[in-house]
């Protein structure tokens, strides 16, 4: 099983709704499932405890979930309970295969009356008169703006179906987004267009994030003082609070006296990933949410991965490597000049500015990864003899990670 969660935004940038998008077997092994979203089991829905396992809020609160749906798990009796506790949340992703006859209609009719929404995707438009029965009981139309002429498309949509809300996908830059928000025929957008690199200019950064990158240079010493990282800490009101936090989290019944004893109650090791953690989330308060939640699980799918990629041994500087992977997007600078204001190691400096040496493989893995990219991965696997459950395992113990660390934590 692959598994990831891809984020739809409003125009303000914020998260609306995730798309889970899964694949059952390495698509290269089983070449008959290659572009089907349930391979073997038709009628079961892929991918959903990742949702269950973190929970819908854990991602962003008031999100909706699109969840594929096959032309035959549609009348599966199962379908409702695999998502009864996201009943209100979820919404259906179906695409063109399902056909226009009554047993569909009626089908998709009572799950509008038990609170589900309903989407279509990949109908190309030569389809939508023959499914004009089916548009009508949709809540949502999904359409890549590669392939339809927009401007048209909706007009089409706002005078046949105004109560569909349409989303559009497969956003490969800024320039395309900024030109797409502000038309209210649009809902929702989704692609890479939030996290694409800096790649020339320079832009001053606040005295608050220089700060931040100076406690994260001392923690990244190679064997930096615990009472000193504690005295620069103790400086910050918020990182004081996360910290005591933090200590009262894996240390229940311990009374810190002091920023100094909590330091040492963590240990340098534990000490210097939550200040890399935690400073990189404050480093993206800026941005879009996205972007914090997008570095903090890169960091420890990576270090979830480490094994099998032979870095075992590195499993800390993989995590490292992860958090800062964005680092251009956070400080809005190229990558080159942001990993001067931090301390990396040449390692960690070749994979993410020349995508060289030992860490370039398994970041090259974790981005095709979370770009739902099965082709790529399942040609991975097969390099390194590996099958898709073990992926399927650190992905989900990465999502669980991050639900305890940044929920659990805060209550």
């Amino acid at each position: 099983m692959l598994a990831t969660l891809i984020p739809y935004f409003d125009k303000d940038m914020e998260v609306s709704a995730y798309a889970l998008v899964s694949q059952r077997e390495n698509c290269l092994l089983n070449p008959p499932v290659f572009g089907s979203s349930s391979p073997n089991g038709l009628a079961e829905i892929e991918g959903v405890e990742i949702v269950h396992n973190i929970g819908i809020d854990t991602l962003s609160p008031g999100t909706d979930v699109l969840i594929p749906v096959s032309h035959i798990a549609v009348f599966s009796s199962d379908l409702e309970a695999q998502c009864e506790e996201l009943q209100g949340r979820v919404v259906f992703v179906f695409d063109n295969a399902v056909e226009n006859t009554e047993a569909y209609r009626n089908r998709f009719a009572q799950l509008r009356e038990k609170g589900y929404k309903l989407a279509i995707s990949k109908l190309p438009v030569s389809q939508y008169e023959e499914k004009k029965e089916l548009l009508r009981l949709m809540d949502y139309v999904i359409l890549d703006q590669t392939e339809v002429d927009l401007s048209k498309v909706k007009i089409y949509f706002r005078r046949q179906y105004p109560q569909i809300k349409i989303c559009v996908g497969n956003i490969g830059s800024q320039e395309i987004f900024d030109s797409l928000k502000d038309d209210d025929n649009f809902y929702l957008f989704e692609g890479m267009f939030y996290r694409i690199p800096i790649t020339k200019g320079e832009t001053e950064v606040s005295p608050l994030k220089i700060n931040y990158l100076e406690l994260m240079n001392i923690v990244n010493d190679v064997d930096f003082e615990l009472t000193k990282a504690a005295d620069v800490i103790g400086r910050d009101t918020a990182l004081v609070v996360e910290l005591l936090k933090m200590v009262n989290h894996i240390a229940i019944n311990s009374q810190v006296t002091s920023i100094r004893h909590a330091a040492a109650i963590l240990g340098q090791r534990e000490l210097k990933k939550w200040i890399n953690t935690v400073i990189t989330k404050e480093l993206c308060a800026d941005r879009p949410n996205e972007v914090a939640r997008t570095s903090m699980l890169r960091a420890k799918f990576m270090e979830c991965l480490a094994p099998v990629f032979g870095l075992g041994m590195k499993s800390s500087e993989v995590f490292l490597m992860g958090l800062f992977s964005i680092l251009d997007i956070i400080l809005n600078m190229p990558i080159e000049e942001a990993l001067k204001m931090v301390t990396v190691s040449k390692e960690i400096e070749d994979a993410l500015v020349r995508r060289k040496g030992d860490l370039a493989g398994i970041y090259s893995f974790v981005v095709s990864y979370e770009a739902a990219d099965w082709q790529e991965i399942s040609r991975q696997l097969i390099v390194l003899n590996v099958d898709t459950d073990t992926i399927y395992q650190a992905y989900t113990e990465t999502v669980c990670w991050y639900k305890e660390i940044f929920f659990e934590t805060s209550v």
